[in-house]
């Protein structure tokens, strides 16, 4: 994942090519003017807050992080460090892909440390998303329901509905996970 200060200046270029002032992208966020004016000075960001601002402008976190598409040719086979990272932190997800403009599936590698979490703030995005455990355990929160799934375990659910995810336990959490349309 790039540096928190690249994230930053990425998403000043951002706001500005969309003519937001801060102001504007707080009000279409949801998010404090305030707040917004930290992260674009290089303070602390969780997925969940990133993701809320990008919903402002609107575009989805592998949208945000995809790298320029090279000539025609589609890629079809990545290595493991051709992944592309779209977080940083205790959480991390590996997206298959760079650009995801025109695909169908969004297919992810992640991995929470103990006591890592997407965030205060609920994700929600359109589409659907399902993911199997690995590793360790995760507390998936989606709407009212909450539970502990453990290694073999998995979900399904429509990402329009907020949730959040956390390892509570302590060890590493490694899933796979699949979101269609890639919204996220």
């Amino acid at each position: 994942m790039p540096r928190t200060s690249d994230i930053s200046q990425k998403l000043i270029m951002l706001r500005k090519a969309h003519g937001l002032s801060q102001r504007k992208l707080a009000k279409r966020s949801g998010v404090s003017n305030g707040t917004i004016s930290i992260i674009e000075n290089g303070g602390n960001l969780t997925v969940s807050m990133l993701k809320k601002i990008l919903n402002g402008i609107p575009m989805s976190l592998s949208q945000f992080f995809a790298e320029d598409v090279v000539g025609n040719d589609p890629k079809i086979f990545f290595s493991k460090t051709e992944l592309t990272e779209l977080s940083e932190g205790g959480v991390s997800f590996k997206q298959v892909g760079g650009d995801l403009y025109g695909k169908a599936i969004q297919l992810l590698s992640e991995t929470y440390a103990p006591g890592a979490t997407t965030g205060h703030h609920a994700l929600r995005h359109d589409g659907e998303e399902c993911g199997m455990i690995l590793t360790g355990y995760l507390t998936v929160t989606v709407g009212e329901k909450t539970q502990t799934l453990g290694p073999g375990d998995a979900y399904y659910f429509h990402s329009s509905a907020p949730h959040s995810f956390k390892n509570d336990g302590i060890e590493v959490c490694r899933l796979i996970s699949a979101c269609t349309p890639p919204t996220f």
